[in-house]
């Protein structure tokens, strides 16, 4: 659909700006978010055709616009004692790539099809945290920093630097190696790294069902269910909206 929205001799551009004063460009980008429908089905009703929700929707992710709005609500469950900075949770989830692009790989698990890996961090109340990108065929140890490394810095308070992980970080058997200790030493978090052939299922479980079950939400939004975008940013774009919208949940359930 990217490649689509961009053929044309003459090819205007939205100014971030010119994207966030129009909640009309917003309403169509969540209609296609929640619904999965075309972005060329978007109504005109809404004041935006769909060609122009698709090219703010990539301005505002450029000028980091979502990592701030999702930043921003991180911060206000923060300030009301509802995030648990003590104890999150690492998966990740494969969702199929019909139309293939950057951040996509054959799928060891549906018979080497292309597709994209989200890779998501949960705190111990269910509000996510981090999220990025990869191809399905990559492991998911090697994506360990990157993950670590996306959750935006959350202000704790006017002289605390901004936060950005966990204390403890409690992932499966597939991290059990010893880089990925090291990458949590240098990041100073705790490593709780289940130990193969040691460590059960069921004990590992009692800590990681929050982020599984986060995936199953993601995925509740039907333009993640299957990535139709070749671009790999639109996509995240659109994932880390779907994150803001549930802290947002979030908000209008621990905060008064």
């Amino acid at each position: 659909m990217a490649g689509k929205f961009k053929r044309g001799r003459h090819r205007r551009t939205t100014s971030p700006a010119t994207a966030v004063a129009c909640p009309r460009g917003v309403a169509g980008i969540l209609l296609v978010l929640r619904t999965g429908m075309q972005w060329k089905e978007v109504p005109t009703s809404l004041g935006c055709c769909g060609k122009t929700c698709w090219r703010r929707l990539r301005d505002w992710h450029a000028a980091g616009v979502w990592t701030a709005l999702h930043r921003a609500l991180l911060e206000r469950l923060h300030d009301a004692g509802a995030l648990d900075w003590g104890r999150a949770a690492l998966d990740s989830a494969s969702v199929p790539a019909k139309k293939g692009g950057a951040a996509t790989g054959p799928n060891p698990a549906d018979r080497v099809r292309p597709g994209t890996k989200r890779h998501l961090v949960t705190d111990a109340r269910d509000t996510p945290l981090g999220l990025t990108l990869s191809g399905a065929e990559r492991h998911d140890s090697r994506m360990l920093p990157s993950i670590l490394d996306a959750v935006p810095g959350v202000r704790t308070g006017r002289r605390d630097r901004p936060r950005h992980r966990p204390r403890k970080l409690y992932v499966d058997k597939g991290y059990d190696y010893r880089r990925c200790r090291a990458e949590y030493r240098a990041r100073s978090v705790t490593p709780r790294i289940a130990r193969r052939g040691v460590d059960s299922r069921e004990r590992l479980g009692r800590h990681r069902w929050v982020v599984e079950r986060m995936l199953v939400w993601l995925a509740r939004f039907r333009r993640l269910t299957i990535r139709y975008e070749r671009r790999a940013d639109i996509h995240l774009a659109l994932a880390t909206l779907a994150c803001a919208l549930i802290c947002l949940r979030q908000i209008n359930r621990f905060c008064p």
